[in-house]
């Protein structure tokens, strides 16, 4: 079975184990630990009779639940089967462009997107070097502050695009909104994605969301399958000029939310308890990890806003993957698929307490 390109893929690691795939213990995707959130379920559960009915084309309720959410007009917002269906769509728009800036490394579906469409794409490359002067490590523990973008060397670009991630994916750093904002006004179309964002608690994050009615050229992708736990959903949303939007919505497939991923959501927007709980679970179980990785010798974690973390390896870490497979029945996330990184990188995913020690005594004895 050929090695998958993105976190996640538990029947190739229950193959490689040897395992059901139930009995693998996931650290390779970032999804949060803590949910699906009870009100979620209790919302798909009441939409079962409701599966006879083809969904609200319009998705009348899930975009005013989404509007009074960012506080923004429903019309600003379109929802979609997961944020990579809205990045292809969006990835169309960038092939339009002369060429469109990458921050590398970058996530693998960028790469995805913009070939599909022949678009042109140039890299600049992002610092990895610990202790970076924006992401600082001290006294064991992981501070996060504002982190600037890499000089882009460019001045007015409006033939151009950017498309980006914040907080960055996979290194976990986050950008300032200011950093960002001085792009707005060199490239034509500015695409932020946004999918870690909601694990950034709210007096931390750097949203550009808003101020995306004050650009036209900007666009916002969204993920509530991360923080949620509902990934089996496919359920994102973009945040964009009504006009793009229109445009978009006229490219796609009718229907591409089910009736079951729209109802969650509209619950998951309102769960304020979950939310809050899950703000206060990342910060100390994000530190315990880094902690313990920063204590075996060979790694070393990186500062991370997200919730995940990139770590150097001395050793092969694809080996390191199958090790870890084949004698615990715990995958990691090897980082073959981002080329600047190859095979010295891995990321987890930071999970509950018991389960991050449970790494941590598998990658002692590795």
């Amino acid at each position: 079975m050929r090695q998958p390109a993105h976190g996640g893929n538990l029947a190739w690691a229950a193959a490689l184990a040897g395992c059901p795939p139930d009995a693998i213990l996931d650290f390779s995707a970032s999804i949060s630990p803590l949910g699906p959130p009870n009100s979620a379920i209790a919302a798909i559960l009441s939409q079962i009779g409701n599966l006879k009915h083809y969904p609200d084309p319009n998705y009348s309720e899930l975009r005013l639940a989404l509007s009074h959410f960012h506080q923004l007009p429903p019309e600003w917002i379109l929802p979609g089967n997961g944020s990579a269906e809205l990045l292809t769509l969006i990835g169309r728009e960038l092939a339009q462009l002369a060429a469109t800036t990458l921050i590398t490394p970058a996530f693998g579906d960028y790469y995805r997107t913009l070939r599909a469409y022949n678009a042109k794409v140039l890299e600049c490359p992002l610092s990895l070097v610990i202790g970076h002067s924006s992401l600082i490590v001290d006294k064991g523990q992981t501070q996060k502050s504002e982190c600037r973008l890499p000089a882009l060397r460019t001045s007015r670009t409006l033939d151009k695009g950017l498309l980006l991630n914040n907080p960055h994916n996979p290194t976990g750093k986050l950008f300032s909104r200011d950093s960002i904002l001085p792009y707005l006004e060199q490239f034509a179309l500015v695409v932020v994605d946004e999918a870690f964002m909601d694990f950034v608690p709210p007096n931390e994050e750097q949203s550009l969301i808003p101020v995306v009615q004050e650009y036209a050229n900007l666009v916002v992708l969204r993920s509530l399958t991360k923080f949620y736990s509902l990934p089996g959903l496919r359920l994102g949303y973009a945040i964009a000029h009504p006009d793009w939007l229109a445009k978009w919505q006229l490219w796609r497939d009718p229907w591409p939310v089910n009736t079951l991923a729209a109802a969650a959501a509209i619950a998951a927007l309102q769960d304020t308890e979950f939310q809050e709980q899950t703000w206060a679970w990342l910060s100390p179980a994000r530190n315990q990890l880094f902690q313990g990785l920063a204590e075996i010798p060979g790694l070393q974690p990186q500062a991370s806003a997200a919730n995940f973390l990139l770590v150097e390896s001395q050793q092969s870490t694809s080996q390191l993957q199958q090790q870890l497979l084949q004698h615990h029945q715990i995958l990691i996330r090897d980082c073959l698929s981002f080329k600047e990184l190859g095979d010295r990188f891995f990321r987890v995913a930071v999970r509950e307490e018991s389960d991050n020690q449970r790494l941590l005594t598998a990658l002692k004895e590795s």
